[in-house]
Order: structure tokens, then sequence, then C-alpha cells
């Protein structure tokens, strides 16, 4: 057993040399085709639709990092089976190591937009994970470069005169030593070029210079009052992320641009500084992910800053075929947004700005879709780069193609954000509080109902727009004991929450949240 655990971790440590200096080389290049990442990004394009909504359900915002962990854990157990065929005989175990790097490289290819510069990465893997493994089977002899003899020396003489030709362990060990600290070396300078890659740098954005441009003052939330309820306006590192991407596209603005062609009399493009030239607005927009459950976090509102769609839509003049706007992302990721609701009235945006801040990249930094009333899916594109003025059945989306709903309005949602589900309260007055959204209509009145007792009004927060959630809170005189609550929420033209059930495929979740409380 000793000796099997032995040679599995020479294949591992062979492998994670490859991998580092594949991940090494998709920094230079482009960080996405790095092994781990092109083979865990295939594996969420070939996940089916449950599966994806169970692992968001139960992971939440670490289902990416459970995802690559996944990957690489199962890449080395694979590496472990290679390094024990390597020790028996070498050939075999070499070509099961680079089967394992030629999936990473055809993954890597098998993006999208992906070009031939892709493949590196892995080649490289493959090229420095193979030499380790020789190394460390001992088909490639290395002692002589830790010997401390001169140059040309392949042992020491033994007491009888002749020179010894077998391999000490103290140049094994630093061979693994050496390995190690290099795969490690390797590893983090590439994570570190990653990070420098992604940096935005000095983006100063204009103000919103349309007539209607600026947004209403933004009022107070209720979270400095009631402690537990959800901020009014969510913090850029605090706002949610729900996509496909293991790792942000690294894209800058001298590079970017947004096509618009298909069914149009002018196809057009735009850079940057002419998007950020023309007739800025902000607005004040709740975002919701479809695969956000009742009572969940996949929301929050922000302050946007952008272009009107209909502004560029205009210019490029829009024929008489399309229903659809297929919009594109710099990886090739397709969204379908129907274009009677992205024209209709609504503030739907090519955003550049967040919060007073350029786009972080985890949110679509250059530029991003902005459709107020539908979850993100079908209105949202991050890291736009071409809209298609097309039909839906001449091309489908991303999303289409796995069922989800085409057309998809937010739901009337409302959660309790304080108390906590099972949380310990003390009896007396307490504070029950959270956050209600109902995009495009507005939050007219939140209802709480305790136990099985009648639904009580709650007080609302301030108002924002009907495009924006809103806060509320009641105040309960808590009695011993475990108790149950219930919120419901009315938009300002009298509809009401559904209480029915389901679940968020294929067009979002429905339901009124009902938590337990424990009261001392």
């Amino acid at each position: 057993m000793k000796k099997i655990l032995s040679a599995a971790s020479v294949g591992i440590l062979a492998t994670l040399v490859g991998l580092a200096v594949g991940h090494l080389v998709a920094a230079l290049i482009n960080p996405a085709a790095s092994p781990v990442l092109a083979v865990g990004s295939n594996v969420i394009d070939l996940t089916p639709t449950p599966v994806k909504e169970w692992a968001i359900a139960t992971f939440g915002t670490a289902d990416k990092p459970i995802l690559v962990g996944s990957v690489l854990i199962g890449t080395l157990v694979l590496a472990g089976v290679a390094g024990v065929l390597a020790k028996r005989r070498f050939v075999i175990g070499a070509g099961m190591l680079l089967a394992l790097v030629a999936v990473a490289g055809i993954a890597a290819l098998a993006r999208p937009t992906a070009g031939v510069l892709d493949a590196v990465p892995a080649l490289a893997a493959a090229a420095v994970g193979l030499g380790a493994l020789a190394v460390l089977t001992g088909e490639l002899d290395t002692r002589q470069w830790f010997s401390s003899e001169a140059a040309g020396s392949t042992g020491a003489a033994n007491g009888s005169g002749s020179t010894s030709t077998q391999p000490t362990s103290t140049p094994q060990r630093r061979t693994v030593l050496v390995l190690g600290v290099a795969a490690a070396a390797m590893g983090a300078a590439g994570q570190w070029i990653t990070t420098v890659r992604t940096r935005i740098g000095d983006i100063v954005l204009p103000a919103p210079t349309a007539k209607d441009g600026a947004a209403e003052p933004f009022p107070a939330g209720l979270e400095d009052e009631y402690d537990g309820i959800t901020p009014l306006r969510t913090p850029n590192e605090e706002f949610y992320r729900v996509d496909t991407r293991l790792s942000a596209p690294t894209v800058g603005v001298e590079d970017w641009s947004l096509t618009i062609d298909g069914d149009v009399e002018n196809e057009l493009s735009f850079t940057f500084d002419e998007i950020a030239d023309m007739e800025l607005i902000e607005r004040d927009i709740t975002l919701t992910c479809v695969s956000n459950e009742v009572g969940g976090t996949y929301v929050g509102g922000a302050r946007w800053l952008g272009v009107r769609l209909t502004d560029l839509l205009d210019k490029a003049g829009v024929g008489d075929k399309a229903n659809q706007i297929l919009s594109t992302d710099v990886d090739g990721m397709t969204i379908s947004t129907p274009l009677e609701v992205a024209t209709d009235g609504r503030d739907t945006m090519i955003a550049i700005g967040m919060n007073g801040k350029p786009l972080p990249r985890d949110h679509g930094f250059p530029a991003r879709l902005i459709t107020p009333g539908i979850y993100g899916f079908v209105g949202a594109t991050k890291w736009l780069t071409k809209l298609t003025l097309t039909t839906y059945e001449e091309e489908q989306a991303y999303w289409t193609e796995r069922d989800w709903a085409t057309d998809a309005p937010i739901k009337i949602s409302s959660r309790v954000d304080t108390p906590r589900p099972l949380a310990n309260i003390d009896p007396g007055k307490t504070v029950v509080g959270g956050m209600a959204w109902a995009q495009q209509q507005g939050i007219g009145k939140v209802e709480v109902q305790f136990d099985d007792g009648d639904w009580q009004e709650a007080k609302l927060g301030p108002k924002v727009n009907i495009d924006y959630w809103r806060q509320w809170f009641i105040e309960w005189d808590a009695s011993s004991g475990r108790h149950d609550i219930r919120v419901r929420a009315t938009t300002q033209d009298g509809e009401q929450q559904v209480e029915e059930r389901m679940s968020p495929f294929p067009e979002g979740s429905s339901g009124l949240q009902s938590i337990a409380v424990l009261v001392k």
C-alpha cells in the first residue's frame, strides 16, 4: 500500500506542476483557457438544468468554487492512477496523463469564441507535466543537477574505488521539493497576473447628460434604524452574481465595442468612449435572478448609469421582422430579450456604471444590458458586445435552448430579513422586517401573518420608484414558544403575491415565505 500511495503521489505532483504551468500561461493569454477552468466551464454547459438549479439552491454563490474544486479533485484522483501505472510502465501512465490534459485542451477550444492560442495552456501543461512525471519516476535522470561533485559526475567513489550509480534519497527529496515549490510559485504567479489583468484601472464616468437623465435624490433606508433589514442600496461588492462564468472576461475599454446587426437598416458599432459621450441616464433599478428561491437573496438594487437602448436602436433602424434582441457577450454567451418588452418605454439601458463607479468586472465591465421588470436571464446580459435583431424562429439563446421561458416578467415577491429563520429571540416587543419587490408595478402594501392570526399591514420604507424594491417592518409583541411568520406583498395596482408554490424553472419561483422562530 505504501508503494501504491508513493506512486500515486508522483502522478499527482506531476499533474499539479503541469496545471500550474497551464494556469500561468493562460493568465498571459486568456485566463478562461486555464485547464481546470476550461473543463469546469464545459461541465456547466453540459449539466442538466435541474442539477444546476439544485447546485445554486444548495451552495449559493459557492457553487463555482465547489465546481472548480470538484474538477480539480477528480483530475488529481485520475492523476494518482496515472502515477501508479507509470511506475509499472511509464508509457501507459504518461498516456493517461496526456489524455487528461487533452480533455482540458479540447474543452478550451470548445468555447464559442475560442482561438488557436487557447490550446497553448493545455499544451504547456502537457509538456511540463510529462517532463515532471519522467523525472519523478526515474525515466529522466536528474541526479547530476543536484550533485555536489563537478559537472559531469554521475556518482561518488565507493570504498573499492568503483563509482556508484544508485540514486540517493536526498536528490529524490530535493526533486520533489523543487517541483512542489515550482508548482506553488507558478500557480501563484498565474493568479497574480490574472488579478492584475482584471483590474479596471482609472475610468472617470461622465455625469448623466440626458434631459431627464439624473435620478431623484436617493432616500435614507431603514437599515440604520432596524438591524437586520437589507440595505436599500446594495453595495457593489455585495451584489449577487449568478452566471455561467468561472472567471470574469478580461476585456479592456480600448479593445471593446458594441455592434448592432441583424434586422436593421444600418449595422453599427460603438466604442466605449462613443457610448460614454452619448446622452446618458442614471436609474435606480432592482435586478432579480430567475434562480432566486422564495425568500432568496439573488436580488439587489443599484443605481445604473448608461445610454437608453432605444437611442442606439433608433440609430440602427430596426426592421419589421425582428421580435427578439439576441445579445452576445465577449465569450459568446447569448441571451434573448423580447424586442417589444425592451422598447415599450421602460428604462432599458446599456449600462457602463454601477453605484457611481465603472461596472465591476464580475458584473459586466465594460458594459451590460439592464432591462427593468424581467429576470436577468432574459434581460441583463453582462460583458455585452453585440445586439442582433432577429426572430425566435431564426435564433435561440443559451437559456432558450434549455427550455427556460422566453418572456419572463419578475413575479411579485417578499421576504423576511429579520429575525432569521429558527432564530432565538427574547419575548416582548421585537421588529420583523424585510424587503419586497414588484418591478414595473411598485409595492403598495406588505402584510405579515403571525401563526394563524389575521394578516397585519406592515409599515413601508421610503419609495424610490416602481422598478426598485421596498423595505418594510412591523412591531410584534412576541410571546414564549415557537411561532410561524409569513409575509405577502401587494402592488400599487392591487395585485397580490400568489401563494401557489413554484420552483424557479422555467419562469421564476412563486409562493409566500414562511419562517419559524423560537421565543425564549
